[in-house]
């Protein structure tokens, strides 16, 4: 176990550096939100041609990729015009054809076997395209197909690239026109960077455990099984810390949605209990959420706490929904960061999911 305050250790513990990765978020999500407004991709493609015509928007992608289309999503449902959906898996929903559908293939290295397939059908079911991509088989059947294609340049692992995997896309839809008010936009994307990076001055490796919360969080979690609640638009931000405290930490997270946990997951608080008292819940508050669900959150919490489980919360950060879901966001990086050293381990490579997918490639 590393002590939270011991840098030395840091750095050799983490020898790609993941800490500058999560250091550089803010302004990874101000650089993916500038080439998004400034990208010629849509003067050379006819994809933004007749949007009135877009219905419906699919954004296929795993991993890193998914999450910033769940981000995305959530911030999107109060103001966009149509309803957008994240695809976690091969193939196409039966409805998701035509070119009333826009399918935004999304994948960090343009690799994923279940978007490519996605990709596919889609071309199959004559829906509308966008593949967002780093390069890869992606790019490559994008630029034989002459699909538009957005590309970024980012070598690091995907989880570290979610400000251009939600950057990219917000930008999408503020380009085709699918967003009320996207002068707004611009104004809270550059606000909510401001948020974030006075919230980092106490986040980051050199702010010692005293005035560093998430070194202090994560020091409780060492030794526990983590579940993360959220609701509104940080239900989404609940997944991912859990699975940053998966990937990072290399460490056992699940994750809840309020209000439904209410409606089955608070009876579960009873057996067994000599693992109940190894776990620990983090809540996940903002006041952008529907004031009965910031009830529901804190009488949730009151209920484990009653029945003797470990708990604490976190407030997100800022003066708009978009900040407080970046802030939170960054908030859980930090902590799945910490986590880490508390054991230990490398944060940035996941050689059990490698291994994993070099199974399935072999099994073809």
């Amino acid at each position: 176990m590393v002590a939270p305050d011991d840098f030395t250790s840091f750095q050799s513990l983490d020898p790609q550096n993941m800490l500058a990765e999560i250091d550089g978020l803010p302004e990874q999500l101000h650089k993916a939100w500038e080439i998004g407004q400034t990208s010629e991709v849509f003067a050379k493609h006819p994809v933004g041609a007749e949007t009135s015509e877009v219905s419906r928007v699919v954004v296929s992608g795993m991993g890193g990729s998914a999450i910033g289309a769940d981000l995305l999503a959530s911030y999107l449902a109060p103001i966009c015009k149509i309803p957008v959906f994240v695809h976690r898996d091969y193939g196409l929903p039966a409805w998701a054809r035509g070119p009333e559908t826009l399918v935004i293939a999304s994948s960090h290295s343009g690799n994923t076997e279940e978007t490519l397939n996605s990709f596919d059908a889609a071309l199959k079911n004559g829906c509308r395209l966008l593949a967002i991509s780093t390069g890869g088989e992606l790019a490559k059947r994008a630029t034989q197909k002459g699909i538009p294609l957005w590309t970024f340049e980012h070598k690091g692992q995907p989880r570290a690239a979610v400000g251009f995997s939600f950057g990219l896309l917000l930008a999408v839809f503020s380009r085709l026109g699918l967003l009320d008010a996207p002068e707004k936009i611009t104004t809270e994307v550059v606000t909510t960077v401001v948020a974030m990076k006075k919230q980092q001055e106490n986040l980051r490796a050199e702010a010692p455990v005293a005035r560093n919360p998430a070194k202090r969080m994560a020091g409780q979690l060492v030794g526990r099984w983590v579940n993360v609640f959220g609701s509104g638009i940080l239900a989404p931000v609940a997944r991912r810390w859990k699975t940053q405290i998966n990937e990072i930490a290399k460490a056992g997270a699940g994750f809840e949605s309020l209000p439904e946990a209410d409606h089955n997951t608070l009876a579960g608080l009873s057996n067994p209990e000599d693992v109940l008292s190894h776990t620990f819940t983090i809540f996940l508050r903002t006041p952008s959420n529907h004031p009965r669900n910031r009830l529901r959150a804190d009488l949730t919490r009151q209920a484990f706490m009653l029945e003797g489980l470990n708990t604490d919360f976190y407030d997100a950060q800022g003066d708009s929904a978009l900040a407080h879901i970046w802030t939170a966001v960054h908030f859980g990086d930090y902590l799945a960061y910490y986590l880490a050293m508390a054991y230990g381990v490398d944060p940035t490579p996941v050689e059990a999911l490698e291994k994993f997918k070099a199974a399935m490639k072999a099994a073809k």
